[in-house]
């Protein structure tokens, strides 16, 4: 239940596994019972605000759950974060590592394909100077970075996270001609999972469950079914 205490973290990099399905938490959107048994969930924790880059600002308690490894999420409209958000987020991971099995941080940022690079430089400044030891790093992703993206630059990200979820929705609806780009997810060369919205459309092309770098579906909740 999500009442009961644990507490865990990731001490190595774990050999890929393919998960079911995992689940991406909304703020405002309550827990569903199928929580219980998940293998992992996202849960939107915070935002950096573009108005304000010196603030974390906190959207949810930590979840009291023993069972779904948890990845903490932290959604950000600048990267030009000031040192109180730093400090901030030390406190929250330490906050939800005694109430749950935290795994690690997720940064759920739009960067455009052609700014990865910019991008990739925030990302190994975090993970160097401020994701405590132990934790896994995970970033959002849109589906043309496969496609259109830099080699250098993905590379470089490919060095840097764990993992990407790559996104094939836009809001509550799935991207128009999402399958177009599934094809050159296969040349992403870093471990990744899809992103698919609750009751939208996904249909998982043959090849996929063969990619060594697929680690399975995240479905974004959009409502409290059970």
């Amino acid at each position: 239940m999500w009442a009961v205490l644990g507490l865990a973290a990731c001490e190595a990099q774990e050999p890929r596994t393919l998960e079911p399905d995992s689940y991406f938490l909304w703020a405002g959107v309550p827990p569903p019972l199928r929580l219980e048994s998940a293998q992992s969930v996202y849960v939107l924790a915070g935002e950096v605000r573009r108005d304000s880059p010196d603030d974390l600002v906190m959207l949810r308690e930590p979840p009291r759950v023993a069972g779904p490894k948890i990845w903490l999420v932290v959604r950000a409209e600048t990267l030009d974060w000031g040192e109180n958000v730093y400090r901030r987020l030390d406190q929250e991971i330490a906050r939800w590592s005694r109430s749950s099995n935290l795994v690690g941080i997720q940064i759920d940022f739009d960067s455009g394909t052609k700014r990865l690079d910019r991008y990739g430089d925030f990302l190994r400044t975090f993970r160097r100077d401020h994701l405590p030891e132990g934790y896994r790093l995970s970033i959002t992703g849109l589906l043309d970075w496969s496609a259109h993206g830099d080699p250098a630059a993905l590379a470089d990200l490919a060095d840097t996270i764990d993992e990407v979820v790559v996104q094939t929705y836009q809001g509550r609806r799935t991207i128009p001609d999402y399958e177009r780009y599934l094809a050159s997810l296969k040349d992403l060369s870093l471990p990744y999972r899809i992103g698919v919205v609750e009751d939208g459309e996904w249909i998982a092309p043959g090849w996929l469950v063969e990619d060594p770098d697929y680690l399975g579906t995240v479905i974004f909740l959009t409502r409290a079914a059970n």
